[in-house]
């Protein structure tokens, strides 16, 4: 029987990543069944779950991998950019349309709570030592603590997600961002 390479398995398991974002995105948590998640990667649930423990690891996976790219940008360029991003590039987020479910198991299913927990705290550790680098560089408001600063940003981005996912997008979305990026800024003193 031949070795499969980690390049391989790697590729593997983003095509079912791929096929599962796609899935989720269109049907849900819920109704992303096993079956719909075998139409969408083209693969076998035994291919699928070679990978991936279960449902919950695979949605997981997912979290883990947005949360990843999402922290890379927010420690670069803000997390205002990552919102700026869901409304440019839609389609690699179609999938976050499930945090309206997600909050719900959040409040209901303590494993999946605690699993969750831990894929969101990249973005968060991204997003406080940016809001540090600015405030040191002075670009930042510094009459508002900065764990506020995170839970409102973060509000926020929630905020886009359960709009964009529930079809009411809208034109405006991008002046929004503007405006709260503006509610960050250090103000100029009118001196």
């Amino acid at each position: 029987m031949p070795k499969v390479s980690e390049d391989q398995l790697a590729a593997r398991r983003s095509e079912i990543l791929d096929g599962a974002r796609r899935c989720f995105g269109e049907f849900g948590y819920e109704g992303a069944t096993v079956r719909r998640l075998e139409e969408a990667t083209g693969l076998s649930r035994g291919a699928i779950f070679h990978h991936f423990k279960d449902k919950d690891g695979l949605f997981l996976a997912l979290a883990q991998e947005d949360a990843r790219r999402m922290a890379e940008v927010a420690a670069n360029q803000g997390l205002v950019q990552v919102m700026r991003d869901i409304l440019e590039q839609p389609d690699r987020y179609e999938w976050l349309g499930t945090r309206l479910e997600i909050a719900r198991r959040l409040r209901t299913d303590s494993e999946f709570r605690d699993s969750w927990s831990e894929q969101s705290a990249d973005l968060t550790d991204a997003t406080m030592a940016r809001l540090e680098r600015q405030k040191t560089a002075g670009r930042l408001r510094d009459d508002v603590p900065q764990d506020v600063m995170v839970d409102y940003l973060d509000l926020v981005l929630d905020g886009l997600v359960a709009r964009i996912a529930s079809g009411q997008g809208g034109n405006n979305l991008s002046a929004v961002l503007d405006l709260v990026e503006e509610s960050v800024r250090k103000r100029e003193s009118a001196g």
